[in-house]
């Protein structure tokens, strides 16, 4: 019957997609290491699904940049280098960069704050940064992954354009996989992590463009010098 072909269908999507965001997680919590490897039927197993959508959700998350394919072998978690770090955040600070020369032009505007919908996502926005800034405070990585995420992907959404949003959002999720290679390393990362989250929210509440790109580049360059500093240890 077309209705439960139509089920079947959405089914496998959703699980496709489930599985595809358990196993980023995993890569993001550093259960899945660097250059691990492992075959669409270990994973079939490991979550008791069939072979289909296992194997599209590592082809997706191979699209992502989270994932290599061996040939005939499997899959394994790709492994980034410092290099490849810089160059992540060469290619976001070129699209921010846009994004706030455009409104410095007046070519795109942030929604207005005063909007009552755009007052609501900011203050959603700052929340997450608030969760964000309290995990960086007390150096709990998981947790600071899950809302510096949020906070990014939901603050790029008032820039109006969703092309960008997703393509900063895979950048950022690809930069965390890298950062968690160095980051997990270590013991304590208390007072080590950024947390300039809200200020950089207040920032743009004020229109303040300026004092936003400030917050974004500190954003960038602290990260960039921690991991360059774990690299070199």
């Amino acid at each position: 019957m077309p209705g439960n072909s139509g089920t079947g269908a959405v089914t496998r999507s959703t699980l496709r997609q489930q599985i595809a965001d358990a196993l980023r997680d995993e890569v993001l919590a550093g259960r899945l290491k660097p250059g691990q490897e492992f075959t669409v039927k270990e994973i079939a197993e490991q979550y008791g699904v069939s072979a289909t959508p296992v194997r599209e959700a590592l082809v997706d998350l191979s699209a992502q940049g989270l994932l290599e394919a061996d040939q005939h072998r499997g899959f394994h978690v790709r492994e980034y280098s410092l290099a490849d770090f810089r160059e992540m955040i060469e290619a976001r600070s070129l699209v921010t960069d846009g994004m706030f020369r455009a409104l410095d032009d007046s070519h795109a505007a942030l929604r207005d704050p005063r909007d009552p919908c755009a007052a609501a996502t900011l203050a959603g926005v700052r929340r997450r940064g608030e969760e964000a800034q309290r995990a960086a405070a007390a150096g709990d990585l998981t947790v600071l992954i899950g809302y510096d995420l949020r906070f990014w992907r939901e603050l790029g959404v008032l820039f109006g354009n969703a092309y960008l949003t997703d393509f900063l959002h895979r950048m950022r999720v690809q930069s965390w996989v890298c950062l968690v290679q160095h980051l997990r390393r270590m013991t304590d990362l208390r007072g080590l992590l950024w947390s300039g989250h809200t200020g950089l929210v207040d920032a743009l509440v004020r229109r303040d463009t300026a004092t936003a790109r400030a917050a974004v580049a500190d954003y960038n360059e602290h990260t960039l010098a921690l991991v360059e500093r774990l690299g070199d240890g």
